[in-house]
This record gives C-alpha cells, structure tokens and sequence, in this order.
C-alpha cells in the first residue's frame, strides 16, 4: 500500500526538523539505569513521519537487549513554533504518562524539558516528576538520545538511558 506521506511535501514550518525524518534503529545495545532499577541494556527503533501538516508524527519501540521482550512505548508528536526554534513534544508512553516536553532547537540538536505531565490513577510508583531529552545529530550521521529524570523518591535530576541510532 501507498504512503499518501510521500507525495505530500514536508510543511515548511519542519524545514529545520527534516535531518530527524525516518527510520533509526539502535546501532547497539542502549543503557538504562537508575538508582532505584538494575541497569538494563536494550534496542529501539524510532520512526518520525509527517503527513504534510505543520507536525512530526513519532512512534518509539524499546525491547530488551537480550531476551528481545517489549519494553518502553512512546507515541506522539512534535511541533516546531514557526518562525521560533522553540520545540514541543507530545508524548503519550505505555506505562500510562503523558507528557509535554518543551526545549529549543539548536542546529541538529534538540533540548527538552518537562513542561507538564499526567498520568493514569493506578500508574506504577515512584512516579516520575521530571524528564529531560537531548537528540543530537552527529558528524557520523549517527543520532544520538539521552534521558534523564527526577521521580518521587529520586528528586535529583539523574541520567536514565543513553543511546545511538543509525538510519535504517
């Protein structure tokens, strides 16, 4: 079947977002860990996609490293203010967290904070209470994420999962 995204042009307003448009998939295991969790090693694949509105469509799989089971799931948007270099992403995760995370645009780099979250009544705890997100493009041609995060009972902002991607 047909994507109808691929004869609709890229909105302008995205210009400065194209080098993120595609498929990325880990080039080898990620890290995740925290001081309340056993460190972790795991796989992802990223897809950004658009349909020619002024928004990025996103959908992140994450599956463990060695038994290959589905971990973390992230769907959802970004939004680029036009004219600005202010970024938003909206995101709505497995684990029952919505998020808004908003940063800045700085040539192939993006830097995103919490800007608000929710959750569902019976997510699990501790909760999260902060994230923040750097993607950057490397001279590689590699793409890169780091994240990290504050919850209930580790109220320090502390690196979660690092990891590197190569277009598929």
């Amino acid at each position: 079947m047909e994507n109808p995204a691929d004869k609709t042009g890229l909105n302008p307003v995205l210009l400065p977002l194209e080098w993120l448009l595609g498929t990325w998939e880990s080039d080898e295991p990620g890290e995740g860990c925290f001081p309340t969790i056993k460190p972790f090693r795991y796989t992802e694949t990223l897809n950004f996609s658009h349909v020619g509105q002024p928004v990025i469509n996103f959908m992140f799989n994450a599956f463990h490293a060695e038994s290959k089971k589905p971990l973390h799931r992230e769907c959802g948007f970004i939004r680029l203010q036009s004219g600005t270099n202010r970024v938003a992403f909206i995101i709505a995760q497995n684990s029952g967290l919505v998020e808004i995370e908003e940063g800045e645009l700085t040539g192939k780099q993006l830097n995103l904070q919490t800007h608000a979250l929710a959750r569902i009544s019976f997510a699990k705890e501790p909760h999260v209470q902060q994230i923040s997100r750097v993607f950057q493009l490397r001279p590689d041609g590699r793409l890169e994420q780091t994240v990290s995060m504050a919850t209930d009972n580790q109220p320090l902002m502390t690196q979660h999962l690092h990891i590197t991607y190569r277009r598929s």
